[in-house]
């Protein structure tokens, strides 16, 4: 067993244009006096990092992790969701994930798809350049629109959604495996990998393509009423990331999974602060470490209730008295009695020399 990294910070979602917030020397130096050790960085915000440049220049990388480290912080991955969200669009969604890409490629499905792919292939440059093993994505969706059946799925369309939305990862991944580093999947809803049986179709259809892999976040499967921990006890060879998020859900007469559209803060299932939810955190760092996970245990922050200040003051603290120290000896090894095959084979009642 080993010993899970942390706590680390996901800065996505702290990022401002005033400081602290809006550089990567400032926001690290605040995470680091907050008692974060690590911080995983968006790709997109070109306030911390410019991507293509950090895939092209190892100069520039050396100089990124010497800022992080001046600021007592160290990199632990870094993100892609948005570009990977746009890899696979539906056309209900097009408009709307316009926003995620630059202005140039707006309205230009194809444009907007290739811009994506070239994102995926700096980062895994940009990843290998910077040290790192693992990255955090999205998948992407064609099939989302028709996860509930009705009217019924025409025969044949969601095989045929997973199988172009493989076509198109799978070059990608290959780029990933040529620089030795894991795409991690978030499982989330909006993405055609949402949960379990979803993940195990894709990979299926990659021929278990060995970069192929998760990023585990809790908080999507208490809104699905799925069960994370058993979750872990199935897919803990491709759990390569964590996300620390808290959720909870509190079904009512008038609403459940789906939310009945309301906001957030009047969803029964909603995204909480960490310790202000339902998540199990326990069980889940107890499982972990059980399989051997050894990679980083990073806070993301989303609350519709309590205040990011507050939420980001308790993240670390929260996640350092979860984190196990994995043990390197049996408990019960002070019993240990010292034994040879002959006394093994006496205490058997087994005869050898007669046998």
């Amino acid at each position: 067993m080993k010993t899970i990294k942390g706590p680390g910070i996901f800065l996505a979602q702290f990022a401002g244009d005033a400081a602290p917030f809006n550089s990567l020397q400032g926001i690290a130096g605040w995470a680091a006096g907050l008692g974060y050790k690590g911080v995983q960085i968006p790709s997109w915000d070109k306030r911390f990092i410019d991507l293509r440049q950090a895939a092209e220049s190892q100069a520039y990388c050396d100089d990124l992790r010497g800022t992080l480290n001046a600021a007592g912080a160290v990199l632990t991955e870094l993100s892609t969701h948005l570009q990977g969200q746009l890899v696979a669009v539906h056309p209900a969604y097009d408009s709307l994930f316009d926003s995620f890409a630059p202005s140039e490629v707006h309205g230009n499905t194809k444009a907007r798809q290739q811009w994506a792919i070239e994102q995926l292939h700096l980062a895994a440059r940009a990843s290998r350049n910077l040290g790192l093993t693992e990255h955090a994505t999205f998948s992407g969706a064609l099939a989302w629109p028709y996860l509930y059946p009705w009217p019924q799925r025409p025969a044949g369309l969601v095989e045929t959604a997973f199988q172009e939305l493989a076509n198109r990862w799978k070059p990608i991944l290959d780029i990933f495996d040529e620089n030795g580093v894991n795409a991690c999947f978030e499982i989330h809803p909006g993405a055609d990998i949402h949960d379990g049986a979803s993940f195990e179709m894709f990979l299926d259809l990659l021929g278990g393509h060995p970069r192929c892999n998760l990023l585990y976040d809790p908080s999507h499967f208490v809104l699905q009423q799925l069960s994370y921990l058993e979750y872990i006890d199935l897919y803990h060879d491709r759990i390569k990331m964590f996300h620390v998020k808290d959720a909870e859900f509190n079904p009512t007469g008038r609403q459940g999974v789906y939310g009945g559209f309301q906001s957030w803060v009047n969803r029964a299932g909603r995204f909480r602060s960490l310790g202000d939810g339902q998540v199990d955190f326990g069980g889940i760092f107890s499982k972990l470490t059980q399989y051997g996970y050894s990679g980083w245990a990073v806070m993301e922050w989303e609350c519709c209730i309590k205040d990011s200040a507050q939420g980001a003051r308790e993240g670390a603290p929260f996640i350092q008295k979860h984190i196990i120290q994995a043990v390197d000896k049996a408990f019960d090894d002070f019993a240990d009695a010292s034994t040879d095959q002959a006394a093994i084979d006496r205490l058997l009642g087994l005869d050898r020399e007669n046998a």
